[in-house]
């Protein structure tokens, strides 16, 4: 595959659905310039209670403490 049509990875939880949000840089000079704010996604092994069977997911961080806390991981 040619550099051109590099393919570029999901910035989105599969479990949460959070996406990359966008705001404004702000320079000393208040001069703005559009940003993305990317989600803290990590790559998880997770094994679904019902089947036994492991899917590898790409989930948010805060979904990850949340699915530890409640006991899901």
């Amino acid at each position: 595959m040619p550099l051109l049509f590099k393919r570029f990875m999901s910035k989105v939880c599969q479990l949460t659905g959070k996406r990359p949000g966008v705001g404004n840089n702000r320079s000393h000079a208040m001069n703005a310039t559009r940003r993305r704010y990317m989600p803290n996604l990590v790559s998880k092994m997770i094994v679904d209670p019902k089947t036994g069977r492991r899917t590898r997911m790409k989930i948010s961080v805060h979904a990850l403490r949340t699915m530890t806390k409640r006991g899901l991981v």
